[in-house]
């Protein structure tokens, strides 16, 4: 079976994230960062070349493929701010009220963080955690 590619790497997090360069993006992953790592107690760390995570929970699919990955997890990507975060109960309550946003079976997208309730991505950000790693209800 195929190594997960996704790993701590041991990149220094502030240094990539200062070296992100749209301004706003900059910030936002400054930002976001705090945010986790306040709720987590958990330190940043680079998994693969631009995932920073927080926490490490083994996960195993359907299909027998396991392995580690962060607990909760963010990316500022080009395009938009990426995290990552379980489901759990009361998951869509919490998005309806997020503010602009998409999402996808695993992923939370923001464009900036302006346009979203940080109140509530505390929330969904700490509800996750809590879950640790897993969907949850």
């Amino acid at each position: 079976m195929a190594e997960n590619k996704t790993k701590p790497t041991g990149a220094d997090v502030t240094a990539w994230l200062d070296a992100l360069d749209h301004p706003t993006r900059r910030a936002d992953g400054h930002a976001l960062r705090a945010l986790f790592e306040r709720i987590s107690g958990e330190p940043a760390y680079m998994w693969g070349p631009s995932i920073i995570g927080f926490g490490t929970t083994h996960y195993r699919t359907d299909g027998g493929r396991e392995g580690d990955m962060p607990r909760i997890a963010f990316s500022p990507r080009k395009a938009n701010l990426v995290l990552y975060l379980s489901h759990y109960d009361g998951y869509d309550v919490d998005l309806a009220r997020l503010g602009k946003h998409k999402t996808s079976k695993a992923c939370l997208y923001v464009t900036k963080l302006a346009d979203v309730d940080l109140g509530v991505l505390e929330t969904l950000v700490r509800k996750s955690w809590e879950c640790g790693g897993d969907a949850c209800a």
